[in-house]
């Protein structure tokens, strides 16, 4: 009888989940997701949950395969010599492959008084801790968000639409993603829906209260609750483990997401930065990861070289609350394009995505090597900025197109 290869996915979010689901094709291999909570967070409704129009969670059995062993745990340490995990709960578990998908979580402010008074919602129990706090708070209490990128637009416009009253402070300007056309069509809608919104110069964040916010231009602004969606972080366990990190912590890799420091460990989703060109941090690069982190180990386990990242981009996609959205087209290689779908049509799409995300992840757990999305070619870009990287002479669009 054949050796069983044993696999062990560190994170349960959309890149773990993708890349377990994807491990199950193969009989011969024994797949363990460890994950902190019993529950899938459903993330992109964060902002739901805090308006209160959804709980943000999915059952695992609606989108893990059956072949996965769910450990609700949290590992502590990754013993790359030895080939094991350590648990929060004192226990250890083996693996011949590890795929590292922690994922990412709030930044640290670094602002006087944001970890004291600023309420973060990048997680789910942060998402929950915030949920009473609003209650609490009467209907027209001041409320401000910090951080104008997807989360911070989604998190004040589903506010306001509760009829809070909401400003939203930029700390530069409002959706730096989105094409200058699609911005104007966000703030009309912000503006329509009575959020008033602070951006260009100045108004970055330089210190929070109990009851304001100040601003580096010296206004100061009332604030009952301050909602911080100010950046990600990711947790530490690679460089805790002693394994090769960027700057913010994201595990290195190589272009077919292995570990720089050991063929055995691969990574995927926010925690990984391939060749120091990271992805933009969100669920469209995330699940595309898991399933080429999942490729990957599968080449390795039958002796073949994995395929390079290629990675494709569509867009960004951002509710304005329950009744507008925001769909902004992209060029493959994530620059925002000047066409976009608002209104109406752009919240059907938002949340066409949403749905889709987990109508994805349900799809590869019945039928593993289904999803395809991480094969579609995101262009030259990638090479092009490589070769730049590198210092290597530029390759020709045509031949490096034919390359991914």
């Amino acid at each position: 009888m054949a050796e069983s290869t044993d696999i062990v996915v560190i994170g349960g979010g959309y890149a773990g989940v993708m890349a377990a689901n994807r491990l199950t094709r193969r009989d011969d291999v024994t797949v363990t997701l460890i994950n902190p909570r019993p529950a899938f967070v459903h993330r992109v409704r964060l902002h739901q949950l805090v308006g209160g129009s959804d709980d943000a969670v999915v059952d695992y059995r609606d989108v893990l395969a059956d072949g996965v062993r769910l450990v609700v745990d949290t590992v502590t340490r990754i013993d790359a010599a030895g080939r094991r995990v350590a648990l929060a709960d004192g226990g250890t578990v083996g693996y011949d492959y590890l795929v590292y998908a922690v994922g990412s979580g709030s930044a640290d402010p670094r602002v006087p008084g944001a970890a004291e008074f600023a309420h973060p919602i990048a997680t789910l129990e942060e998402a929950r801790r915030l949920r009473p706090v609003l209650d609490a708070a009467p209907a027209t209490a001041a409320v401000t968000v910090v951080g104008a990128g997807p989360t911070g637009i989604e998190t004040a416009a589903e506010l306001a639409e509760a009829g809070r009253t909401v400003t939203l402070v930029c700390g530069g300007t409002l959706g730096p993603y989105l094409h200058p056309r699609g911005r104007r069509s966000v703030a009309k809608r912000l503006a329509g829906l009575g959020v008033t919104v602070f951006d260009g110069p100045g108004t970055k964040v330089t210190a929070v209260t109990r009851d304001a916010v100040r601003l580096a231009d010296g206004r100061e602004l009332p604030s009952r609750v301050t909602v911080w969606t100010a950046g990600f972080g990711v947790p530490d366990l690679a460089a805790r483990s002693g394994l090769s990190t960027d700057a913010v912590g994201r595990l290195r890799t190589d272009e077919t997401l292995t570990s720089v420091d050991d063929q055995r460990i691969v990574a995927a989703g926010d925690s990984a930065a391939p060749s120091g060109l990271p992805l933009r941090m969100s669920c469209q690069a995330a699940m595309p990861l898991g399933a080429r982190a999942a490729d990957t180990v599968l080449s390795r386990i039958v002796g073949e070289q994995p395929s390079d990242l290629n990675q494709v981009f569509a867009g960004q996609c951002i509710s304005l609350g329950r009744r507008a959205g925001i769909f902004q087209f992209a060029h493959r290689y994530d620059v925002a394009l000047w066409f976009h779908i608002a209104g109406r049509p752009g919240a059907r799409l938002k949340e066409f995505v949403c749905r889709g995300i987990v109508k994805h992840l349900a799809g590869e757990a019945r039928k593993p090597g289904s999803y395809r999305l991480h094969r579609i070619s995101g262009g030259a870009k990638r090479r092009q900025l490589l070769q730049a990287e590198r210092g290597e002479a530029p390759t020709t669009p045509a031949a490096a197109e034919r390359a991914v």
